[in-house]
């Protein structure tokens, strides 16, 4: 790859490294090192490694900010939805990175520019390469920035599945205002509690739910009242 196109990919995503060969280094497939040992000694995959470590932790930080309401378990399956291999190459493909990457002639005639595992796994190792060149707090914007688009679909799906989020939007579209929601109480252990709670709105109690974080009593309380409001 010539240096203007080091150039291209740098104006691409908006960023110019302070080490250019490290940028080479995230584009290089393992089908490239096959056939220029001493060009490429070594492929993307370390890169690739720390990127996707990287991104898991930004989008779980994201995540956690932005949706307080969110259980764990639908927080993991919206993290492990955003980074997964068809987003990160949906993603990969926004901003052309194909078009760089340094690939085998076999991987070249195959389609290996728009293959989504390629796609993927060189995005990723783009990340590695901009935290390892500018600091986590700019690999942590750029993996936000480039998945922007993900995140919120995403999330709006996981808010639509949650049933507190549901019950809130389904009373204020009818006027009855915001649901609140009350601990009755709280049994067992310190490691092993149990919470009952129950969900009011406007002075009328709509359901109850128990669980073993207040969360997920909330949750169940909401989950009753969505049945009730139902029929």
């Amino acid at each position: 790859m010539e240096p203007q196109q080091l150039d291209s990919i740098q104006t691409a995503i908006g960023i110019r490294f302070t080490d250019a060969e490290l940028l080479r280094l995230s584009l290089i497939h393992s089908s490239y090192i096959n056939e220029h040992p001493l060009d490429a000694p070594v492929s993307n995959e370390r890169l690739e490694y720390l990127g996707d470590a990287l991104l898991g932790m930004v989008i779980a930080n994201k995540l956690y900010q932005d949706y307080p309401d969110m259980s764990e378990g639908d927080l993991t399956a919206a993290r492990a939805a955003i980074v997964c291999g068809e987003c990160l190459s949906e993603a990969a493909l926004d901003i052309k990175l194909g078009e760089f990457l340094f690939l085998g002639q076999g991987e070249e005639r195959s389609g290996g520019r728009a293959n989504p595992s390629n796609l993927a796994a060189g995005l990723e190792a783009l990340v590695g390469a901009v935290y390892i060149d500018k600091g986590y707090e700019y690999a942590e914007a750029f993996g936000l920035r480039i998945l922007t688009k993900q995140i919120q679909r995403v999330a709006t799906e996981s808010l639509r599945r949650d049933p507190k989020s549901v019950l809130q939007e389904n009373m204020q579209a009818e006027g009855r205002g915001t649901p609140t929601y009350r601990l009755l109480d709280e049994t067992g252990p310190g490691h092993s509690k149990t919470f009952t709670v129950e969900v009011v709105v406007s002075g009328e109690i709509l359901g109850q739910g128990r669980g073993q974080r207040k969360t997920d009593a909330e949750r169940e309380a909401a989950r009753e009242a969505l049945g009730g409001s139902e029929h």
